[in-house]
C-alpha cells in the first residue's frame, strides 16, 4: 500500500482510497449509500445531523462518517484494514434514532410545503425512519425570519443542519446568517433580522434539505411533477451558467442551477434565478408601426414594408446597434443583410468599449477561463467588480482566496468584493504604477499570475491604450507564457463575445455606437439595445427588434417582436470564448419570431435574400465548410491556453496616453441591467431594498 492510500474493508469489500478522504467518501467509493443532511461537498464539515452514522468494528459507538478522515483511522490489532459496516441492525437502529430525533419538532405540513416532492427529509424518513414517533410532547414553534423578497422562511421546519450558515460565510462571503441558543432552543436567524445582501442568497434554497428556506416568488405556484424541465444556459451575465428552466403551460415557473464544474459549479446568481417573472411582463407580442405619433399594432407585412421604406436611404445614413442579449444567429443574419445593403455602421459595443476590431480573438475573451482562477496564485482586476458583473465567478475567486491563498489586487472604484484585496487606485493612471507597487512584486513573483480587464476600463477614450497596457503588463510579469494564458477580458453581457466573433463591428468607413447615436443618421436599427442614451437621435427613424417594451421600444417607430432566451434554441458565447446553446422551454409570445428568422424574412422583402432558410443551415454556415475550423465548430469548449501565442504578439495601433479619469462602473444597479430584469417585479423589489440599504442613516 502506498503512503498516500489507505486500505479499508467496507461491507466486506476491500478498497484503497486517498488518506484525505472522509469515511463517507470512502464508503461511497465502495458503492454504499450514506444518508446525510448537514454534509455538502462544497462546504466545510459540520457533523450536525448525525444521519451518516456507520459502524466501525471495535469502536464503542457509531461513527459520523462525514467528519472522520480515513487517514486518522487506526488498523485492527492484527494490522488488518478497519472494518466498516454501512448496513445491518446496528446501523439501522442508530439512523432510526437520529431520524426520530430530527422529526421531534418538524411539523407535518408536507401537503402545503413547496419542498414537497424534492425534499431530502421526506426521502430519508421513508428510507431510514421509524414507522411512528414515540415523542408525544408539544412541538416547539419558531418565529419565521425576514430574509428579504427572495427567500421564504418557515423556521419551525429547520433541523439546524447549518448548510445555509456555512454557505453565507464561506461561499457568499457575507456573514449574515448564524445560529443562536442551544439545544431545543437553537434556531437559525439573520443578523438583527435584516435581509440578506448577497447576490447569491437564493442558493440557500437549493441547499436547505427540509423546506425551511424556500423560494418566495415561486411559493404555491406549482408542484415539481407538474413542470417541464429544460436544460439551458443563463444570459443575465456573460458567464453562461448552466440552468434548468421549469415551465408549466406557456409560462416559466422557476429557474434553477445545474452542475457545471467549469463555469458555475452548482451556484446561480439571484438575478439569474429570480428574473423569470420578467419574461411574461411588458412583452412585445406583435409588430407595431408609429402613425401620427402613436404606435399601432400592425401585421408583419405592414411592418416589413415600413422597414423597407426606412432603409431606402443612403447606406451611410443607416446605423445598427446590437444589444447585450443578442444571440449569435440574430447577429449573423442581421450583419449579412446589412452588409449586403452596403451598411457599414454596425456595432455590438453599446457602452463604447474599445476591443474586437483588430481580429485577434484572444484580446477580448477571458483566456485564463473562469475555473482557471483556482490555478492562479495572483490576480489583478482592472476596472471590474466581479461581485456584480459575474457574481458566481466572484464566489470562485473567494474560494481560491480562502482555501488556496490567492492574492488579489484591484484597480477601480473601492468596493467590497467579499475577500481581502490590495487596492491600487481607481483609474487608468494607476496601471502605469503597478510594477513599482507591493502588489506588482506579488505579480512578478507569482508562478501563475492572472490579469483580468473589465469593460469599465475599456469604455473611455483611452480604452484601447488601457487594453494594450494591461496586455503589456501581463507579458512582463509572466501571465502569458507557454501553458498559461493568464490574461483576458471579463464581459458582463451574454451576447457580446458572440457578436464580436461574427464581426459585428464597424465595417470600412463605418461609425461606432457613439457615431450612430450622434444624430447624423436617418435610420437607426436597435437589436435589443436598450442601455443607450437615445436623446440625440433627433428625427431619425428607429427600428427596434426585441422581446420587451423597454427604452428602445419606447423610442421606436417600427417594432419587430422577437423571442426571449427561454423561447428559442440559440447560440451564445460566454466570456471565456465557450460556445453554448440555449434550449426552447416555452413558445414565443404571440406573433414574436426568433431574431434570425425576422432578418431572413426581411431579406426577401429587401431583395437581398439570405442563403440560409433554417436555423440549422445558418449554424452550418457559422461552422464553416467541412474540415475548416471556426470558433463555432464545437460546443462547450473554452480555448484557454491555446491562444497564448496570439497574446504574445505586441499590440499595434493602440496609441495615446492613459488618462487620470476614474474607471466607471459598468452598471449602477445589479438587479436592473437588461429589459427582462427591468420587467421583473421581483428584481424591482430587490433593487428598492438594495437602494434603501445603501442610504446612509444619520447618527442619533
Amino acid at each position: 500500500m502506498s503512503d498516500d492510500l489507505f486500505k479499508l474493508n467496507v461491507d466486506g469489500k476491500d478498497i484503497e482510497v486517498p488518506r484525505h478522504y472522509t469515511l463517507m467518501q470512502a464508503c461511497e467509493e465502495a458503492g454504499a449509500e450514506i444518508p446525510r443532511f448537514c454534509y455538502h461537498e462544497r462546504l466545510s464539515v459540520a457533523g450536525n445531523c448525525r444521519m451518516c452514522l456507520v459502524e466501525w468494528e471495535g469502536a464503542p459507538k457509531p461513527i459520523a462518517s462525514c467528519a472522520q478522515t480515513v487517514g486518522d483511522m487506526r488498523p485492527n490489532r492484527d494490522g488488518s484494514a478497519p472494518n466498516i459496516r454501512t448496513k445491518g441492525a446496528y446501523v439501522e437502529k442508530a439512523r432510526n434514532g437520529v431520524m426520530e430525533f430530527l422529526l421531534i419538532n418538524h411539523p407535518l405540513d408536507c401537503p402545503i410545503c413547496d419542498q414537497g416532492g424534492e425534499c431530502d427529509l421526506q426521502d430519508q424518513a421513508m428510507a431510514y425512519g421509524r414507522a411512528g414517533s414515540r415523542y408525544d410532547e408539544n412541538k416547539r414553534a419558531v418565529e419565521d425570519k425576514n430574509m428579504g423578497p427572495l427567500v421564504k422562511t418557515i423556521m419551525t421546519r429547520c433541523i439546524q443542519c447549518t448548510r445555509c450558515v456555512r454557505f453565507a460565510a464561506e461561499v457568499a462571503g457575507v456573514e449574515e446568517l448564524g445560529m443562536i441558543s442551544r439545544g431545543e432552543n437553537a434556531e437559525i436567524t439573520t443578523y438583527l433580522e435584516k435581509s440578506l445582501t448577497s447576490e447569491l442568497s437564493g442558493n440557500v434554497i437549493d441547499l436547505c434539505p427540509v423546506g425551511a428556506l424556500t423560494s418566495k416568488p415561486y411559493a404555491f405556484n406549482a408542484r415539481p411533477w407538474e413542470l417541464r424541465k429544460t436544460s439551458s444556459i443563463d444570459v443575465m451575465d456573460a458567464m453562461g451558467a448552466s440552468i434548468r428552466v421549469d415551465a408549466k403551460g406557456d409560462g416559466v415557473m422557476r429557474i434553477l442551477p445545474e452542475v457545471n464544474e467549469e463555469i458555475n459549479e452548482e451556484w446561480l446568481s439571484d438575478k439569474s434565478r429570480f428574473v423569470w417573472d420578467g419574461l411574461a411582463r411588458q412583452r412585445l407580442d406583435k409588430p407595431y408601426v408609429r402613425e401620427n405619433g402613436k404606435l399601432r399594432p400592425a401585421s408583419w407585412g405592414e411592418a416589413f414594408a415600413a422597414v423597407k421604406a426606412a432603409l431606402s436611404v443612403p447606406a451611410d445614413k443607416v446605423g445598427v446597434v446590437a444589444g447585450d442579449l443578442v444571440e449569435v444567429e440574430q447577429a449573423k443574419a442581421a450583419l449579412d443583410l446589412f452588409r449586403s445593403l452596403g451598411i457599414q455602421s454596425t456595432d455590438c459595443r453599446p457602452a463604447g468599449a474599445q476591443y474586437g476590431t483588430d481580429g485577434v480573438r484572444e484580446r477580448y475573451i477571458l483566456n485564463g477561463t473562469l475555473a482557471g482562477v483556482e490555478d492562479a496564485d495572483a490576480l489583478l482586476l482592472i476596472g471590474t467588480n466581479p461581485r456584480v458583473e459575474a457574481a458566481v465567478w466572484n464566489a470562485r475567486i473567494r474560494k481560491a482566496w480562502l482555501w488556496a491563498d490567492l492574492k488579489v489586487g484591484r484597480i477601480g472604484e473601492a468596493a467590497d468584493l467579499t475577500y481581502d484585496h490590495a487596492w491600487l487606485g481607481d483609474g487608468a493612471s494607476a496601471l502605469a504604477d503597478v510594477r513599482s507597487s507591493d502588489f506588482g512584486k506579488v505579480l512578478a513573483e507569482a508562478e501563475r499570475p492572472m490579469i483580468v480587464v473589465g469593460e469599465g476600463a475599456l469604455c473611455g477614450e483611452d480604452g484601447a491604450a488601457v487594453l494594450a497596457k494591461a496586455l503589456e503588463l501581463a507579458q512582463e510579469v509572466g501571465a502569458v507564457k507557454d501553458g498559461w494564458a493568464g490574461f483576458g477580458v471579463l464581459h458582463n453581457a451574454a451576447g457580446r463575445v458572440g457578436a464580436l466573433d461574427v464581426g459585428f463591428v464597424p465595417g470600412e468607413g463605418g461609425g461606432t455606437t457613439a457615431d450612430i447615436l450622434s444624430g447624423t443618421m436617418d435610420t437607426v436599427v436597435l437589436l435589443g439595445a436598450d442601455e443607450l442614451d437615445l436623446s440625440r437621435l433627433g428625427s431619425a427613424n428607429v427600428i427596434y427588434v426585441g422581446s420587451h417594451g423597454d427604452a428602445g421600444a419606447a423610442r421606436a417607430d417600427i417594432i419587430l417582436p422577437s423571442a426571449a432566451y427561454t423561447e428559442m434554441s440559440a447560440t451564445y458565447v460566454n466570456t471565456e470564448g465557450r460556445v453554448q446553446m440555449t434550449s426552447r422551454a416555452v413558445q414565443p409570445k404571440g406573433e414574436a419570431r426568433e431574431g434570425w428568422a425576422i432578418f431572413r424574412a426581411l431579406s426577401d422583402v429587401m431583395g437581398k435574400t439570405l442563403s440560409y432558410d433554417t436555423a440549422d443551415a445558418l449554424r452550418a454556415e457559422l461552422r464553416g465548410p467541412d474540415g475548416e475550423s471556426t470558433v463555432f465548430s464545437g460546443l462547450g469548449f473554452a480555448p484557454g491556453a491555446m491562444g497564448v501565442e496570439a497574446l504574445k504578439a505586441p499590440v499595434s495601433g493602440a496609441s495615446g496616453s492613459l488618462s487620470t479619469a476614474t474607471f466607471r462602473p459598468v452598471f449602477d444597479d445589479f438587479y436592473m441591467t437588461n429589459p427582462i430584469a427591468r420587467a421583473s417585479k421581483t428584481m424591482a423589489e430587490c433593487s428598492a431594498l438594495a437602494s434603501a440599504l445603501d442610504t446612509p442613516v444619520a447618527a442619533e
